[in-house]
C-alpha cells in the first residue's frame, strides 16, 4: 500500500482537532437509565398435555377434505338450462349441427372479441339457433418454464363475453362442444328466437 506524504495544512488542521478532543479517562462512566416500567403481562396458560401415542401409530383422521377449485367446463356445466331439455340433451350428445362456426385461433383478445361479437350478432340476425366458437385449448405447458402458466385465454374469455351485454341479449344458452365438433376446445352457442 503506497502512503502519500500528509501536506503541511492537512497537519495544521489535524493538531487543531486534536487539542479540542477530551481524554475518556477523566470523565466518569454514565450508567444507562432504568427501563421504565411497563404493562403486566400475564404468563401465557401452559400447553395441554400431547395424548398418548405408540412410535408409528396412525394420526386419527380429521375428515377434512381438499376441493380442488373449480373450473371452467365445471361453471359451465353448473349453469341452469335456459333451452328446450330435449334439444339440450341432443346438444349434449353432438347430436345436433351447428348452423355456423368461426375460429378465434391465434387471434389476441383485441382481435377476438370484436369477431365474436360481429358473428354472433350477425347469425342472430339470420335466424340461426345454434353456432359453434372455437377457442381452442390453449398452448400446452413449457415444462422448463418457472411458474405456473394461464392456458387458454379465449376458452377463459370467451364465455365471459356471450354473458355481456350486447350479445347476452342474443344467447341463450352456452355449453362445451362435443368430441365431434371440438371438445373442450369450441362451444355450442344456443341463440335465441328471434321476436
Amino acid at each position: 500500500m503506497n502512503r502519500r506524504k500528509v501536506r503541511p495544512d492537512e497537519l495544521a488542521l489535524w493538531q487543531h482537532v486534536a487539542k479540542s478532543a477530551k481524554p475518556l479517562d477523566n470523565q466518569p462512566l454514565r450508567r444507562p437509565a432504568a427501563p421504565k416500567p411497563g404493562p403486566v403481562v400475564a404468563p401465557a396458560p401452559p400447553a395441554p398435555p400431547l395424548p398418548w401415542f405408540e412410535i408409528g401409530e396412525r394420526h386419527p383422521s380429521r375428515n377434512e377434505s381438499h376441493l380442488p377449485p373449480e373450473t371452467l367446463s365445471d361453471r359451465i356445466a353448473r349453469a341452469p338450462v335456459r333451452m328446450d331439455a330435449k334439444a339440450f340433451g341432443k346438444l349434449k350428445r353432438g347430436k345436433l349441427v351447428p348452423e355456423a362456426r368461426i375460429d378465434l385461433h391465434g387471434m389476441t383478445l383485441d382481435q377476438a372479441h370484436p369477431a365474436l361479437t360481429g358473428f354472433i350478432l350477425s347469425c342472430y340476425g339470420r335466424g340461426l339457433r345454434l353456432v359453434l366458437v372455437i377457442t381452442g385449448k390453449g398452448q400446452s405447458a413449457d415444462p422448463y418454464r418457472a411458474g405456473p402458466v394461464r392456458r387458454g385465454v379465449l376458452k377463459q374469455q370467451v364465455p365471459h363475453w356471450l354473458t355481456m351485454a350486447p350479445l347476452s341479449s342474443a344467447v341463450l344458452q352456452v355449453s362445451e362442444a362435443h368430441l365431434r365438433h371440438g371438445g373442450g376446445g369450441a362451444y355450442y352457442v344456443y341463440l335465441r328466437k328471434r321476436r
